[in-house]
């Protein structure tokens, strides 16, 4: 079966006031550029309603992704879609939830000791070392800023009391914010059968997360460094939005990969 790399992006581009989420196949794409028919969107909305509702199916040529939603952060129209209420794995976007939550339910200034099963999680992360101890608040950056699933475990475990627990809060969260194809089964973005979202959710997410001032901060953040308050090693985070600093307007928000087989 073969395997493909997904890139789950969400860009937001104040400059012009538009959200873009793409779910995209194959890692070469990294950015859809907002072309020069978006601006004129915002001024011509006839134009934008026959480009976003189109009945002409788009050539995968053109549109490589499984979906796109672009959005106009003030209006709330939709400038362009493909496949935004499509199903499917949201990768480290999980983490926007996470962030929320953990916002919501935890105190920043908190004192958290990394458990081994935390110190354990695999793909991104800090390689953090169980017993040392982090403020709530850096283990949020350090999954906000580089996706470190280590962190955050770490982060959710101490929230919640464990995964399982924080993930119950998230989907409570979710049925609160009316994200009807939105369920989670862990904290931090792994692939599961019954862990989706689709553009149109992620989008009414984000800018739900964008209002909470601490994580609008950190989304756009393109460097920090954290240290364990019982060690002396810093921990250097380069934020894995590589349109930050690059793309003016550009201030977040997340960004994520998955290697789910191609069709599944």
């Amino acid at each position: 079966m073969m395997m493909n790399r997904i890139d789950v992006r969400l860009s937001v581009v104040t400059r012009i006031g538009v959200m873009l989420v793409a779910l995209t196949l194959g890692a070469a794409l990294v950015f859809v550029p907002v072309p020069s028919w978006a601006k004129r969107t915002t001024i011509h909305s006839a134009h934008a309603r026959n480009i976003s509702q189109t009945d002409q199916p788009l050539h995968w040529r053109q549109i490589p992704a499984h979906s796109i939603l672009l959005k106009e952060l003030n209006s709330g129209r939709i400038l362009y879609e493909h496949d935004s209420g499509k199903r499917l794995s949201p990768a480290s976007l999980t983490k926007i939830m996470s962030a929320l939550v953990i916002l919501e339910k935890g105190q920043l200034d908190d004192l958290v000791t990394v458990s081994k099963n935390a110190a354990r999680a695999h793909k991104t992360h800090l390689r953090v070392k169980p017993g040392q101890v982090f403020k709530l608040e850096d283990l949020l950056k350090a999954m906000l800023i580089v996706s470190a699933n280590d962190a955050c475990l770490a982060a959710v475990e101490h929230v919640g009391g464990d995964e399982e627990q924080f993930v119950a809060l998230m989907n409570a969260k979710a049925v609160s914010l009316g994200l009807g194809d939105t369920h989670f089964s862990n904290a931090c973005g792994f692939d599961k059968v019954d862990h989706y979202s689709t553009a149109e959710d992620l989008a009414v997410l984000s800018v739900i997360a964008l209002e909470n001032p601490v994580f609008r901060q950190l989304v756009r953040e393109e460097r920090a460094m954290i240290m364990p308050v019982n060690g002396n090693r810093p921990y250097l985070l380069h934020n894995t939005n590589r349109l930050l600093g690059r793309i003016p307007g550009v201030e977040g928000v997340k960004t994520g990969f998955t290697s789910k087989p191609a069709g599944a």
